[in-house]
C-alpha cells in the first residue's frame, strides 16, 4: 500500500484548520494541525511533511517568518493562506520561498486543486533532478563570467557559486540557453512551471527581480525587460554550450 503524502496545517482558526483537514482526508492525505508559528516550526522537523499550508497571521511567529525558517534547510512545497488580498503580501510571500498563495475564503476544489498542482510540480522537478544528475549530464550554458548547469543546478557568476532555489534556476537557463528570443509571461509560465499551473504571470516578474538581485548584468549579457511583452536573455557575445 503506497504510504500517503502528509500535509502540515498551520492556522490558528480552529474551524478553517479542521474543515481543511477533512477536505484533504476526503483526498487521502494524511493531515496535521498546528495553531501557532513556533509548533509549526517544531512539528515541520517531527512530521516531515511533503507540503506545509500556512495561514500568514498566525500568534507569536508569523507565517512569512515560519516560511523563512523553513526555507533555510528544505525546498519542502509551501502554499500561503491569507485574507489578505493585497499584492504587497502575495508577493512577498512568493519572494520569500511560497510556491503559491490562496485568498481566504476559497473554495474547497480549489484548494484540493492547489495542493496536487504543487505536488506534482514538486515531485516532477526532483525526477528532472534526478534524470539530470544521470544520463542526461552536461547540460550547460555558458557567458563570459557566467555558467548556469543543469547537470547539478549550479549557477557560478564571476568565479563564484549563487545559490538559487530550481524555479529560478531553470528560468535563467531556460532565457540564456534562447539568446535574445523574447518570451512572454505566459510563455515561461508554461515552460517552466507547465500548463497546470495555477497562478498568475505576476510568478514570473517575482522570480525575474530575485534574480537581478543575485546577477548583476554583465557588460556582453544581461536579463532584459521587454515593455509590453515579457523578457529575453539579451548577449552580445556567442552562447557556448
Amino acid at each position: 500500500m503506497a504510504e500517503k503524502q502528509k500535509i502540515l496545517i498551520v492556522d490558528d482558526d480552529e474551524n478553517i484548520a479542521e474543515l481543511i483537514s477533512l477536505y484533504l482526508v476526503k483526498e487521502c492525505f494524511d493531515t496535521r494541525i498546528v495553531h501557532d508559528g513556533e509548533m509549526a516550526i517544531l512539528q515541520y522537523k517531527d512530521y516531515k511533511p511533503n507540503l506545509i499550508l500556512l495561514d500568514l497571521m498566525l500568534p507569536g511567529i508569523d507565517g512569512y517568518e515560519v516560511c523563512r525558517e523553513v526555507r533555510r534547510e528544505s525546498k519542502v512545497p509551501i502554499i500561503m493562506l491569507s485574507a489578505k488580498g493585497e499584492v504587497f503580501d502575495k508577493v512577498l510571500g512568493l519572494e520569500l520561498g511560497a510556491d503559491d498563495y490562496i485568498m481566504k475564503p476559497f473554495d474547497s476544489k480549489e484548494l484540493v486543486a492547489r495542493v496536487k498542482a504543487v505536488l506534482r510540480r514538486f515531485f516532477a522537478e526532483e525526477e528532472k533532478k534526478a534524470a539530470l544528475s544521470g544520463e542526461n549530464s552536461g547540460e550547460f550554458v555558458s557567458y563570459p563570467d557566467l555558467m548556469i548547469s543543469q547537470t547539478n543546478y549550479e549557477v557560478t557568476y564571476q568565479g563564484r557559486r549563487v545559490e538559487m532555489p530550481p524555479k529560478e534556476l531553470e528560468l535563467f537557463y531556460f532565457l540564456a540557453s534562447h539568446p535574445n528570443q523574447v518570451f512572454t509571461r505566459e510563455q515561461l509560465l508554461d515552460h517552466i512551471w507547465g500548463y497546470e499551473y495555477i497562478g498568475d504571470t505576476r510568478t514570473v516578474d517575482v522570480h525575474i527581480k530575485r534574480l537581478r538581485e543575485k546577477i548583476k548584468n554583465h557588460d556582453q549579457w544581461g536579463l532584459a525587460t521587454v515593455w509590453g511583452i515579457g523578457y529575453k536573455f539579451e548577449a552580445k557575445t556567442k552562447l557556448v554550450r
